[in-house]
């Protein structure tokens, strides 16, 4: 790694670092960052997932005050751990060409999701309506489903993850952002605890990446308290619609 290898490496980590605190999909610029210093597409995967782990620590730390009591966070980390893990084994096991198509109109889905968020409510029911264990499976669900998604590709996670849990939290928007961030760190410790065993890690490339995105990361959050909420969800739209075209683009050439 040269010089201007590095130097790509640290902006795409400074930059990734604070989207991912603010909208989700920061690893859209760290992957094409490490696949453009020559490392090939799955050690980059890799890599990556392992890079952005201590971005979204920095984002738990500049958006606790959002979070809920931490009892009812707990009985969310099972589901994140088991999803991830799953995830993770899924991409160290079976070609990424399937996923690689289905993953745009993941992307995609989501985003919908969440512009469409009244709507959907009102045919699935508002969270408050719901009985407790409809509700309490509902979350679970989506939680590992998003964790299934984080460990296998990772990219737009928080996209997931807000659209997700927007649908089936009866919560502010920064305050789903902050739960976000938080499972996100989950996934990203459970993969850095996987690959760090089983995957092809580049760890001097994580060495310049990690320590940026750890920045960008607390800058992020600290920027999403500030936000409206209208503007963040257009945000986060604007910007998972922008991800899934690319996805889709990159997938289909």
């Amino acid at each position: 790694m040269d010089l201007s290898d590095a130097a790509l490496l640290l902006a795409a980590g400074l930059a990734a670092g604070t989207v991912n605190a603010a909208a989700g999909g920061g690893s859209l610029i760290t992957f094409p960052a490490l696949i453009a210093v020559g490392l090939p597409p799955v050690p980059a995967n890799v890599t990556n997932s392992v890079s952005v782990c201590p971005g979204y620590l920095a984002s738990v730390a500049g958006s606790r005050a959002d979070l809920p009591p931490r009892r009812s966070l707990v009985t969310l980390a099972p589901a994140t751990v088991v999803g991830t893990i799953v995830g993770c084994l899924l991409l160290l096991a079976t070609p990424a060409r399937t996923f690689e198509v289905v993953v745009p109109f993941l992307v995609l889905g989501a985003t919908a999701m969440l512009a469409f968020q009244d709507p959907l409510r009102a045919l699935v029911g508002h969270p408050r309506d719901l009985p407790p264990r409809r509700r309490t499976v509902a979350v679970q669900a989506m939680v590992a489903l998003g964790a299934v998604y984080g460990g296998y590709f990772g990219a737009a996670l928080g996209v997931m993850l807000v659209a997700g849990l927007a649908l089936v939290l009866d919560a502010t928007l920064a305050r789903v952002t902050a739960i976000k961030n938080l499972l996100s760190a989950v996934v990203g410790l459970t993969t850095v605890a996987v690959f760090s065993l089983f995957g092809p890690v580049n760890w001097a490339a994580v060495a310049v990446v990690a320590p940026a995105t750890l920045v960008g990361g607390y800058a992020g959050a600290r920027l999403v308290r500030r936000l409206p909420p209208v503007l963040l969800k257009m945000l986060i739209v604007a910007f998972g619609t922008v991800i899934g075209l690319y996805l889709l683009w990159r997938a289909l050439r």
